[in-house]
């Protein structure tokens, strides 16, 4: 089945889509940027503050050391350059979650340059690679809050503080699936280098994203487009070819497009103007005062490169070296977080068999995690269980369809497969007595299928053995009850 139509889709042959992405990132910190307020989510309103988030007069902003370490290495995961020397500026503007009037950001001296961002591979096997022009570090402004009081907003500040990282991308991507690959990549970049939680739903991952138009050929970037207010990646895809549709269509008309900041209205797919689109000039940015430049020692910097974690590309790699039986498909999806990678690789030690681990996670796994809600790392199944399982069924004690049967049970009770299996007398059962007397009451209650299989329609074979399994809660031995039909049968 194709994918629905976008409304960029009649757009594509005379206009070229030009995507990049700001991404703001909170840091995993425990304590503000500038201050030790709590940067715990979901606190009351306004109850993480003091005079330094709230900039009352007189109040000093002290840098948090470990908000720097974080920043610096979601730069160096991206394969930035740090900066030995950056510099903090007030970016002055008014909003009214903003209580100082100015956030404190970085401007022409940011903390890191020069990144990419894998997102894919060409038909002859090189990388794509979006170029990451920038990493700077900033504090989050509060929340407008608009749905608690009826005809009034209302101001949240405990956001106000909270560390962040923007990361810059350059103008490199062509199209609304790319972007989103990009932003896939990215989050579990910053996943894996243990740097955020990365949750859109909490705020801790938030984009713009900046979209023009040109004429395919035209060397020359089209007036750009930021759209705000994109608060999962599927919106964001909506959203870029809901714009470039609008803008397509207004230069095909002759008319001009102009520099806006517009808002995402996810309900009724379209954008709106929320205002002119402020240049770098608008903000009237200058150092900020009451901080001194950032200077980070040469060595200092080189660990911080040297101590980064296993990232995903590398992860992919390594299973793709000592997993030769796992197809692409497989590593992408088991390396797409650092939780279910965990989780297989623990299953695939303790059964001794990486196919049959990757198996189970990619099948029964996700499958129960999607229907019940849980993540992986709190699942009731614990990895060395599940190994454990596999294990069984390889030993032959139990057959496929009990171990199904068995893992259901683990689900809903946490307990470990051998007891189940001694519990609810699931071992396999092989003794041909047993297994003819399950047989003669199958055939006994499918009287028409067990005539028409013995009359020759094979097909029916499966389907019997099916029954057979069944009424043994799938401690018959599969194999040999096939054997005994074929016999029965005369096939």
């Amino acid at each position: 089945m194709s994918a629905p139509a976008s409304p960029a889709d009649r757009w594509r042959e005379k206009y070229e889509m030009v995507v990049g992405l700001e991404v703001h990132v909170h840091l995993k910190t425990k304590t503000k940027i500038f201050c030790a307020c709590s940067t715990d989510f979901g606190a009351p309103p306004n109850a993480n503050t003091c005079p330094v988030c709230l900039g009352l007069p007189g109040a000093l902003p002290v840098l948090n050391a470990h908000a720097v370490e974080l920043a610096a290495r979601a730069a160096a995961a991206i394969g930035c350059t740090i900066q030995p020397r950056s510099v903090f500026a007030r970016k002055n503007y008014f909003y009214p979650d903003l209580p100082k009037g100015y956030q404190i950001s970085q401007f022409d001296k940011p903390l890191a340059l020069d990144g990419c961002i894998r997102v894919g591979t060409r038909d002859d096997g090189t990388p794509i690679e979006i170029g990451v022009h920038r990493v700077h570090m900033e504090e989050d402004a509060g929340k407008s809050v608009h749905d608690r009081f009826a005809g009034y907003s209302a101001v949240d500040l405990n956001r106000t503080g909270v560390p962040l990282v923007e990361i810059v991308s350059e103008p490199e991507m062509r199209s609304a699936r790319q972007a989103e690959a990009y932003l896939v990549a990215l989050k579990q970049i910053l996943e894996y280098a243990d740097v955020s939680d990365v949750n859109m739903e909490e705020g801790s991952l938030r984009v713009d994203a900046n979209v023009s138009a040109r004429k395919h050929g035209d060397g020359k970037l089209g007036t750009k487009t930021e759209i705000k207010n994109l608060n999962s990646f599927s919106a964001v895809v909506r959203a870029l070819d809901v714009e470039f549709a609008r803008q397509c269509a207004v230069l095909d008309s002759g008319g001009v497009i102009e520099q806006q900041t517009m808002l995402w209205d996810d309900r009724n797919g379209e954008v709106r103007p929320a205002r002119s689109k402020e240049g770098s000039h608008d903000y009237r940015y200058f150092p900020e005062p009451d901080l001194p430049p950032l200077v980070l020692d040469a060595d200092w910097i080189a660990r911080i490169a040297r101590d980064l974690p296993e990232l995903p590309e590398a992860r992919r790699e390594r299973y793709r070296a000592s997993h030769v039986g796992l197809s692409a498909y497989d590593i992408d999806v088991l390396t797409s977080s650092v939780a279910l990678g965990d989780y297989f690789e623990q299953v695939a030690r303790r059964s001794g068999d990486p196919k049959a681990a990757a198996n189970w996670v990619l099948g029964e796994v996700l499958a129960t995690l999607k229907n019940t809600g849980q993540s992986i790392d709190r699942f009731s199944v614990r990895p060395a269980d599940l190994g454990d399982l596999l294990v069984l069924v390889r030993d032959g004690t139990i057959s496929n369809s009990a171990a199904k049967q068995i893992f259901a049970t683990m689900v809903a009770t946490g307990d470990p497969p051998g007891r189940i299996v001694d519990r609810e007398g699931l071992r396999k059962v092989t003794d041909d007595a047993a297994l003819i007397a399950w047989i003669d009451e199958v055939v006994a209650e499918h009287p028409d299928e067990a005539a028409r299989l013995f009359g020759g329609e094979k097909r029916l074979q499966g389907v019997l053995v099916g029954h057979v399994m069944k009424k043994s809660k799938g401690s018959a031995d599969p194999k040999r009850v096939n054997q005994l039909l074929a016999e029965r049968s005369g096939t």
